[in-house]
């Protein structure tokens, strides 16, 4: 048989040449570089523009008031006259004689009481009308003409109920605060998808599993919405209940200021509280887009 005519033999696994296994290395995720220049920018973006508003005011304003007889004291008197507020607000010369920082602390403890009362009650109380379409239409009238009291109009109430001012405040930030936590709950709990019912359903949850692992989550971005309206209101309301009911709290020191003519103390202390609300309201925000990330 010639070498032409012949069959290739198959070549068994002992004589075949062996296979080497190729590693291939996976590229590790890239890091993010530490870039200064975007932060700057970034920075300048978000803190250049208030601050350039910011002076533009301070300017005119001292423009405005330098003169003699102005009705306003000017910038430039108010850090005259109330220098001590604003560098040192921390300061503790007696139970009537402290910094505005003590201040703001104290009326910032009435507030979490009243607004956590607020928040826990109006979540269960706007859940509970939230399920029910005929309490929710019987109800939410009422819901709607209660908001728009005003928080000292339930003052002389409060007071004639409690008869102390803490306890009194207290409720005033109840009372104004909760009717948007009941509100936007009510409205995010009817707004939850029928196919999460289903699962529940399906899952056999009893109601208090219902409302804390669907009905909740579900409704969060509703919730913390009513619950950023409400931290603002409660703000609003210890600041107007204070300058009747006394005390130390920022409010009264307001009334203080007004009655002793000290107008600069008065504009520091708007500053004090403005600055307070603006951070409460970013705190509860923050808050609110960790939880509803999580969810």
């Amino acid at each position: 048989m010639t070498a032409t005519a012949r069959k290739a033999q198959p070549v068994s696994e002992a004589t075949a040449s062996p296979k080497t296994a190729t590693v291939v290395a996976m590229p590790l995720p890239a890091r993010r570089a530490f870039r200064p220049q975007a932060m700057l920018a970034t920075l300048g973006r978000n803190v250049l523009p208030p601050l350039v508003v910011v002076m533009i005011i301070l300017g005119v304003w001292q423009i405005a008031c330098s003169h003699p007889g102005a009705s306003l004291p000017a910038p430039s008197q108010i850090w005259t006259d109330s220098a001590d507020l604003i560098t040192s607000p921390f300061f503790n010369n007696g139970p009537q004689d402290i910094g505005l920082a003590w201040r703001v602390l104290i009326s910032l403890e009435r507030v979490a009481m009243g607004f956590g009362l607020a928040a826990i009650v109006g979540v269960i109380i706007g859940a509970v009308v939230g399920q029910s379409v005929w309490a929710m239409r019987g109800l939410d009238p009422i819901f709607q003409i209660l908001r728009t009291v005003p928080p000292l109009a339930w003052l002389p109430l409060s007071l004639a109920a409690f008869r102390d001012s803490n306890p009194s405040a207290i409720f005033v930030i109840f009372i104004t605060s909760i009717w948007p936590v009941i509100i936007n709950t009510a409205v995010g709990v009817r707004n939850i998808p029928d196919d999460y019912r289903n699962i529940a359903r399906v899952l056999r949850l009893n109601q208090l599993e219902f409302f804390v692992r669907i009905m909740i989550p579900a409704a969060a971005p509703y919730i913390f919405t009513g619950l950023r309206i409400g931290i603002g209101l409660s703000w609003l309301a210890i600041v107007a209940a204070e300058m009747l009911t006394g005390g130390v709290g920022i409010g009264f020191f307001i009334w203080d200021a007004w009655n002793s003519s000290r107008l600069s103390d008065i504009i520091v202390a708007l500053v004090y509280i403005g600055v307070t609300g603006f951070i409460l309201d970013k705190l509860v925000a923050f808050v609110g887009t960790i939880v509803t990330r999580s969810n």
